[in-house]
């Protein structure tokens, strides 16, 4: 047995080709976090991205913004963890807040 998922008792090919992805999400979810997450990362990267999407387009156009307001002073950027704190902190204040915003649509 060579293959990870084989060691963990799956086969390559199940003798039941009729397995639903639902089963083996049920089965993927018996595994370690860790497990997971490498299993998670193989499902995605298998995915086909040979040609970026709309979205992918959105999503460098917004980074590049970003880079051009740091790069001309617009905006001060700050380090993640200064970052999570001040969101941290504010929700604590208000935690009814997203709840309501939320709901309002």
């Amino acid at each position: 047995m060579n293959n990870k998922l084989e060691a963990l008792g799956w086969s390559r090919y199940p003798s039941d080709m009729a397995a639903s992805w639902e089963q083996l999400a049920e089965q993927a979810m018996t595994l370690s976090s860790e497990s997971r997450a490498r299993l998670a990362d193989r499902l995605v990267e298998s995915l086909d991205v040979d040609e970026p999407g709309a979205v992918d387009h959105l999503w460098v156009s917004e980074a590049k913004r970003r880079r051009d307001e740091v790069r001309t002073g617009q905006v001060q950027p700050i380090n993640g963890e200064e970052a999570l704190s001040k969101v941290r902190d504010h929700l604590s204040r208000e935690p009814g807040y997203w709840k309501h915003r939320l709901t309002e649509n």
